[in-house]
């Protein structure tokens, strides 16, 4: 069996099993089974697949008929230019995330930090776009800590990573020009609607809080000013209506500059605010 053939067997089975994308998907996937990348498929699909290859690509597309997120059979997602190392313990980085980091870079910062870190997209991301900024990330899971430290290296910036399993800000002291956060935002009554990749491949717990999505920013905007320094910035993403009570809890906390931004299909995605000056 050819490249070429495999893909035409593997397409329909994938689209049949209701996965939007089916063709690119294949793609990806004889990419990992091949160990090339997905931009050097076209050149090689004519050839006969070697045995060991076709086996590693039927196996995939079967975890993928099972809703299986393509990262997790890849192992790796592509996140802000850089791949990132993914497994069953994080968080799939997601495209709309980026929009946190673009946001970041618009100001000049020297010290990060990371609350749920997952695999360390958002810290490592800001820590390479910045070469003199250093950082910290925290995760509640030590399994996830373990993956973001494996990216950290990967990335070439352990040294400027360090990466502690705790609870929010239990593990946190000194303060940061920066913090970040991706929590769990969706709501317990929201999460059988999701797609079956995230609601039943992704860590729950980076997922939902069990309850109304907004127990973390409550958390957050409790510890955001004792760990911000005078005119340091704060960033989390939100769900999808989110913007109004989220910028509440920042206003409530004392915070400044509040501001609901929206990704590029007009959702509130990502809210921001500043610790006032001294």
């Amino acid at each position: 069996m050819t490249g070429d053939e495999a893909l035409r067997a593997a397409i329909p089975r994938l689209r049949d099993a209701g996965i939007e994308g089916a063709p690119r998907d294949a793609r990806w996937l004889l990419a990992h089974a091949l160990g090339i990348e997905p931009g050097r498929v076209p050149l090689v699909s004519g050839d006969t697949l070697p045995e060991a290859a076709a086996q590693a690509f039927e196996a995939a597309v079967a975890r993928r008929v099972a809703r299986v997120p393509v990262s997790q059979i890849t192992g790796r997602r592509a996140f802000y230019g850089r791949d990132f190392a993914v497994t069953s313990d994080t968080l799939d980085p997601r495209p709309e995330t980026e929009q946190i980091v673009a946001l970041a870079l618009e100001a000049p910062f020297a010290r990060v930090l990371d609350l749920g870190t997952g695999t360390g997209c958002l810290l490592l991301t800001l820590l390479a776009e910045c070469p003199g900024a250093t950082g910290l990330g925290t995760d509640l899971s030590g399994a996830a800590c373990a993956v973001a430290r494996r990216n950290a290296a990967a990335l070439e910036v352990a040294d400027r990573a360090g990466i502690v399993a705790g609870d929010w800000f239990a593990p946190v002291t000194g303060t940061f020009d920066l913090i970040v956060s991706n929590p769990p935002y969706i709501a317990a009554a929201e999460m059988p609607d999701l797609a079956p990749e995230v609601r039943d491949h992704d860590p729950r717990a980076a997922l939902t809080d069990e309850a109304d999505g907004l127990s973390a920013f409550r958390v957050i905007a409790a510890g955001a000013g004792a760990h911000l320094s005078p005119g340091g910035r704060l960033l989390v993403e939100i769900g999808a209506g989110q913007g109004a009570a989220v910028a509440a809890l920042f206003r409530q906390a004392g915070l400044d500059a509040v501001a609901v931004h929206r990704d590029i299909d007009s959702r509130d995605r990502v809210v921001t605010a500043r610790k006032k000056d001294v």
